[in-house]
């Protein structure tokens, strides 16, 4: 058990989407690898519950961790490179903490005194922060600021952390401060500028940041960071650049070899063990492997920003590492009209999840494509639905639809279940988090997982209407997945067919650089099958 935790705040300055929260990850996989034992938190400034009615295009990918919490999408990150499972807790919005500030003043917690920014906004900050040290006890928490210094709703946060060094010592809790280093290739000239005054405004704030990350698209010079050390009152040892590199697995590599794992256990008077980093930079290899190539085609709404299936993304790369393959992604807009030609360019071809009607067309093209020429088709929560869809349009099923899209459908072999029908509060509706799933013997499914039962995230509202199911699997739909009283349909596949397979939960959510999802890792070696009996056409 541990004592007291320690914790690291990764803040950000310049500007945003400049890697925090791979650099905080990968400072985490760096005290791993000295056997140190890590969590993490995302904080978003933000006064939304959590991220799950937010827009994909405005904020990437919703990430569902074990107990049902829509997040953001670092904790993803998070639970790649640390190779953990967080709770929903990791995630703290400003709307989780006024809401529970508001609900303690109301049953009179606050014994009737003004309630304010300081001191019951930050203390419930802190209280949070510490719960999750409390419940992991974990050796060291990382603390990933959202959002850029300066901006207004980041505020209480950093007043709030700057207390708890305040509060648990100076060698208790470290400040990490991630910024952007141009360069003006007009000059031909890096420019510090922008960080030394990020820097500043952390100072202003009451904090005095103990290492600066410097995010470039080139590696800068020692000379450079010991401008950067002295204007930023920062020791030049601290000062540690991230240049871009090919595979966001290398930072980890990149950030240990400046020392940075030394300098922080050092800092934070942690005992370790040798840091032993060998196994990540196999895997960081495995996936720069560049000969053999599979293609995937992914069929989806929100091919305008990858981030909106970065869980997904990473999956086909930790797969396709496992398998001793390159894969190669293209996404294809469902509104358009997917046409064969374009379809015949790829060896695979995956539909992800989403909500509403629009780009379902497209999606069910491809399904339809899939069965007519025998590609492998891999079909993910309403990939999998657009699976049940066209398979009983095309087997004398004409109307065939989602409740979802059509409320009546003429044979609506996707339904809302009815308890939900109920449940009007839009995060409220959904089937959220683990649930277990019964697999069939003898089936693709069964045969990838090599396990009887599994458990899965789920995150939907409409299910597999057991009304058509047997008249389906008639026609020759298997369903090879279903919860364990065989009431909720999980998995759906094709049995005259080289691989098809959908089902109802999100498996991208728990895949690892270190081992990739078996539904993953079946699905890239079908798609390098498909491959050579094309070659071989």
């Amino acid at each position: 058990m541990v004592d007291l935790s320690k914790y690291i705040v990764v803040t950000g300055g310049v500007v945003s989407s400049i890697g925090k929260g791979i650099t905080s990850a990968s400072i985490g996989r760096i005290l791993r690898s000295y056997g140190v034992d890590v969590t993490a938190i995302k904080i978003d400034p933000y006064l939304n519950w959590d991220s799950g009615t937010l827009n994909p295009y405005q904020h990437g990918e919703v990430f569902v961790t074990e107990d049902g919490m829509e997040t953001d999408l670092d904790l993803g990150h998070y639970e790649r490179f640390l190779d953990v499972n967080l709770s929903g807790e990791c995630n703290i919005t400003t709307g989780k903490v006024y809401s529970a500030v508001i609900n303690k003043e109301r049953k009179g917690d606050y014994l009737g005194a003004c309630v304010q920014i300081i001191p019951h906004i930050t203390d419930e900050i802190k209280s949070m922060v510490r719960k999750i040290a409390d419940k992991t006890q974990a050796e060291v928490v990382m603390v990933e600021v959202g959002g850029t210094v300066g901006d207004i709703e980041s505020q209480p946060f950093l007043e709030a952390l700057r207390q708890l060094r305040n509060e648990e010592g100076h060698d208790n809790v470290m400040f990490v401060h991630v910024t952007y280093v141009p360069y003006l290739r007009a000059a031909g000239e890096f420019k510090t500028k922008p960080t030394q005054h990020s820097t500043k405004e952390l100072r202003s704030t009451g904090i005095t940041p103990d290492m600066i990350i410097c995010r470039s698209e080139l590696p800068i010079d020692t000379h450079l960071k010991e401008k950067i050390a002295h204007f930023c009152d920062v020791d030049k040892n601290a000062v540690i650049n991230a240049p871009d590199v090919r595979s966001i697995y290398e930072i980890p590599l990149i950030l240990n070899s400046e020392n940075v794992g030394d300098y922080v256990v050092d800092r934070m008077k942690i005992e370790t063990r040798k840091p032993d980093l060998y196994d990540w930079s196999r895997i960081v290899e495995s996936l720069k492997l560049d000969e053999k190539r599979v293609s995937v085609g992914i069929i989806g709404k929100y091919v305008e920003l990858e981030d909106a299936y970065i869980s997904i993304r990473e999956s086909l790369k930790h797969a396709a590492a496992e398998v001793g393959v390159k894969v190669d992604i293209e996404y294809l807009r469902a509104e358009d009209s997917v046409n064969k030609s374009k379809l015949e360019q790829f060896d695979s071809l995956l539909i992800p999840g989403g909500f509403g009607e629009r780009g379902i067309s497209g999606k069910l093209d491809a399904v339809r494509y899939s069965i007519e020429k025998q590609v492998p088709i891999f079909g993910i929560c309403l990939g999998m639905q657009c699976m049940v869809i066209e398979y009983a349009r095309m087997n004398g099923f004409e109307g065939a639809n989602s409740t979802e899209f059509d409320e009546n459908a003429k044979h609506p072999v996707i339904d809302i279940m009815l308890e939900q029908k109920k449940i009007k509060n839009m995060g409220g509706t959904m089937r959220l988090g683990s649930y277990p799933c019964k697999l069939e013997t003898g089936t693709l499914a069964h045969a990838s997982y090599k396990e009887d039962m599994v458990s899965e995230r789920h995150r939907h509202r409409f299910e597999f209407n057991n009304d058509y199911r047997e008249i389906l699997e008639e026609k020759g739909l298997t369903i090879s997945g279903a919860s364990p009283d065989n009431f909720l349909v999980e998995i759906v596949e094709l049995k005259n067919h080289p691989w098809f397979l959908g089902c109802q939960f999100h498996p991208e959510f728990k895949s690892r650089p270190n081992k990739a999802h078996p539904i993953f890792r079946s699905f890239i070696e079908a798609a390098v099958e498909n491959k050579k009996s094309k070659s071989s056409t």
